[in-house]
C-alpha cells in the first residue's frame, strides 16, 4: 500500500480525538437526534431509504440468524463434537505443532491477531486469517473464493506448506494410530474407520456452529430502543445513508458475499495479490477480494486480506479519502490485467465527528466471544 497515503490516514486518525456532542447534532436530512431514535425504533421497513447505488441488489441490516446446524440432533452432534476435537488438535499438521485454532483462536473472536498468520516452520502466509465467525453464511471460502465448500475451505489449510504442512495421503493413518479417536468417528458415521473424508466432513459441521453472541445491535433490533448510544445511533444512520457502507455491508451479517476490488492488489510490486484472479483467470477479477461482514470488526484487526491496516481510525480515513488506486505506467497501458478499483468505492468525505459515530456503531456490532475448551485430547 502507498506509504504516504497511510502516512495521511494515519495523521487524519489522530483528529477523531474530538468530543462527539450528539445533542446538537443535525443529519442532512434535518434529523435530530430524537427523532431518529423514533424512526429507527420503528421495524426496518420503516427505517429512510439507504444511500446505495442502482445496480445493488441490498438486504436490509437485521438481527442475528440461527445456525443450521441443529444441536438437538444426536448424530449431528456427534459429528460436531468430533469435529472440535480436531479443530484443536496439533496431530492434523505435519510437524505436530499447529491446529486449526492456533489461527483461529476462539478467545481473538477466532481469528489470530496478526498481520498474516504464521504457519509451519514460522512460514508466512500471505493474507490476515479471517475469523470464521458466521463461515456458514457464505457461498464461497478464503479471501478469492477458491473454495466452493467448507470442506474445500477445510482441507486447503491442512495440506498447506505454509499453514500445517500435512501430507493428505497419510492423515487418516496417522489419526488410525490415535485409539481413542475410534469411538467419536463410531458415534458421528457409525463406523470406527477415519477417512479424510469423515474428517473434514466433521471439521467443516463443527465451524457452522462458530456464530455470533447477540450484540447491542441485535438488542435495538429486537426492541430495546435504548440499546444503542447516541452516537452509535448516529453511525448506524449515516453507515445507512450518507457513508454508502450498504452498497457492500447489508443484511444480518453485514456482507454482500461478494468480490470487490479496493484498490489493495500492489500491482507490479513484490507484494502483488490478485486475489480472485488467482482462481477464475479473468481479467475483470484482477484484485477482487470476498467483503467481510462486520460483526465483531472491532476485535478481528488488523484488517484487509493482507492485514495492513492496524487502526480503525486509519481504515475508516482511507475510505473517506477513496481507497488508493492503481497508477498506469507507461509499460503497462495495453496490459489488461492492470486493476481497476470497484465503482461503489469512491470517497465518502465524512467529517470526523461522523466518522467517529460511525465507528461507534461499529463497536455496537461486537459480542463476547464464544468461548470454546478441550479438556483433553483422544490419545
Amino acid at each position: 500500500m502507498n506509504k504516504v497515503l497511510l502516512g495521511i490516514a494515519f495523521f487524519l486518525s489522530c483528529l477523531l480525538l474530538i468530543s462527539f456532542k450528539s445533542n446538537d447534532w443535525i443529519s442532512s436530512e434535518g434529523l435530530t437526534i430524537d427523532s431518529l431514535r423514533r424512526v429507527y425504533s420503528q421495524p426496518s421497513k420503516f427505517w429512510p431509504t439507504p444511500n446505495v447505488d442502482k445496480e445493488v441488489k441490498f438486504e436490509e441490516l437485521a438481527t442475528l440468524q440461527s445456525s443450521p446446524i441443529n444441536l438437538s440432533n444426536d448424530s449431528i452432534r456427534s459429528v460436531v463434537e468430533l469435529g472440535k476435537l480436531l479443530f484443536f488438535d496439533a496431530r492434523l499438521s505435519g510437524n505436530n505443532q499447529i491446529s486449526c485454532a492456533t489461527c483461529h483462536a476462539p478467545e481473538l473472536n477466532w481469528a489470530d491477531g496478526k498481520q498474516v498468520s504464521i504457519g509451519h516452520d514460522e512460514l508466512q502466509n500471505i493474507r490476515n486469517a479471517p475469523s470464521l465467525e458466521n463461515v456458514w453464511v457464505y457461498n464461497s471460502f478464503f479471501w478469492d473464493g477458491r473454495a466452493k465448500t467448507l470442506i474445500e475451505q477445510v482441507e486447503g489449510p491442512i495440506s498447506a506448506h505454509n499453514e500445517m504442512n500435512q501430507d493428505l495421503k497419510s492423515l487418516a493413518k496417522k489419526l488410525r494410530k490415535i485409539k481413542g479417536y475410534r469411538p467419536y468417528f463410531k458415534a458421528a458415521f457409525g463406523t470406527a474407520k477415519i477417512t479424510n473424508q469423515h474428517i473434514f466432513e466433521s471439521l467443516a459441521t463443527f465451524q457452522q456452529t462458530i456464530v455470533s453472541g447477540e450484540s447491542n445491535f441485535d438488542k435495538f433490533i429486537n426492541g430495546d430502543a435504548n440499546a444503542l448510544t447516541d452516537q452509535q445511533l448516529t453511525g448506524l444512520h449515516l453507515f445507512r445513508t450518507k457513508a454508502r457502507c450498504m452498497n457492500c455491508h447489508h443484511g444480518a451479517y453485514f456482507t454482500d458475499k461478494d468480490f470487490h476490488n479496493i484498490g489493495l492488489t500492489e500491482y507490479g510490486t513484490k507484494n502483488e495479490d490478485l486475489g480472485l484472479y488467482n482462481f477464475t483467470k479473468k481479467p475483470e477479477d484482477v484484485g477482487k477480494f470476498k467483503t467481510p461482514g462486520l460483526r465483531n470488526v472491532m476485535q478481528t484487526g488488523p484488517w484487509f486480506h493482507q492485514g495492513s491496516v492496524k487502526s480503525i481510525d486509519s481504515l475508516m480515513v482511507l475510505y473517506n479519502m477513496g481507497m488508493p488506486e492503481h497508477v498506469v505506467l507507461d509499460n503497462q497501458k495495453n496490459d489488461p490485467l492492470v486493476p481497476k478499483n470497484d465503482k461503489l468505492v469512491r470517497g465518502i468525505m465524512l467529517n470526523v465527528r461522523e466518522r467517529k459515530a460511525i465507528i461507534a456503531f461499529l463497536e455496537a456490532l461486537s459480542s463476547p466471544p464464544l468461548l470454546v475448551k478441550v479438556a483433553q485430547l483422544p490419545k
